[in-house]
């Protein structure tokens, strides 16, 4: 069961990012005034870093109770630690880092010089305790209904570390797995599946530039999710579309504004 899907479409990159961030604040403020708490997947990539960056920059931050906040990863790089190419050393240094998070509700996937050391398999099953470990009965299985997860997509349609065509994209009983051969750098990976990420309640794909659009407009034409997965990536609520002019270039029926 999918929820509605709906396009927002930004002049550029600069204001997809500060948007983003600001309907990022209103919305976790809403939910844990719904409910006390709120969980969030984050997304490695250009957009979701700048997202982020723009978050530590909010005066509005301080309006989230980061100690009530779980966090979590679509995907991550199985690099060391210490590794620049690692989605959430990225956003430890964009937000984590200057925020007061409980270190506890911080959900990172192992890296490659953790405890399950080079053993990908390993760590993409341990990631998946996890999410089996956080769900809820009203949940329905062994992956919590994250509230929003942020997911970026590639220009040949991959979402997470879901390649087309690839193994994961036809894992169907698995909430995580091991992703090897990738290719674009680095080859081996730690992914979400498709059908853990439509346990979100909301799915956010945020994309920029011309080279995105040929996929976005597949993916909301109705492409199948083998050849193009970012069109699998559906949440339960609501699908929010956020891009900017030139990755919606392709689109018909959608308002495009002024370029700034």
């Amino acid at each position: 069961m999918s929820g509605k899907t709906e396009v927002v479409v930004y002049a550029n990159p600069e204001l997809l990012a500060a948007a983003v961030a600001a309907r990022l604040v209103t919305r976790l403020v809403d939910l844990q005034a719904a409910k006390g708490s709120a969980s969030l997947v984050l997304t490695g990539g250009s957009t979701g870093i700048a997202v982020l960056d723009q978050l530590r920059r909010s005066p509005a931050r301080d309006a989230v109770d980061w100690s009530r906040l779980d966090l979590y990863w679509g995907d991550e790089r199985f690099v060391p630690a210490d590794d620049d190419e690692r989605n959430e050393k990225q956003a430890r240094e964009a937000l984590l880092d200057h925020v007061p998070v409980d270190p506890k509700r911080v959900h990172a996937m192992a890296p490659s010089d953790g405890e399950f050391g080079d053993d990908v398999d390993a760590a993409a099953a341990a990631y998946a305790r996890v999410l089996a470990d956080n769900a809820r009965p009203e949940d329905h299985g062994d992956v919590p209904g994250f509230d929003i997860m942020l997911l970026g997509l590639g220009g040949e349609g991959h979402t997470a570390s879901v390649f087309p065509e690839s193994p994961a994209v036809y894992e169907t009983e698995r909430s995580v797995v091991a992703v090897r051969n990738c290719p674009k750098p680095p080859p081996t990976r730690i992914s979400l599946t498709l059908p853990a990420i439509r346990r979100a309640h909301d799915v956010w794909l945020l994309t920029t530039g011309e080279a995105k659009a040929d996929a976005v407009a597949l993916a909301l034409s109705g492409a199948g999710e083998v050849q193009l997965p970012v069109a699998g990536a559906r949440g339960q609520r609501r699908t929010l579309w956020l891009v900017d002019r030139a990755a919606a270039g392709k689109l018909s029926n959608v308002y495009l504004p002024p370029t700034a």
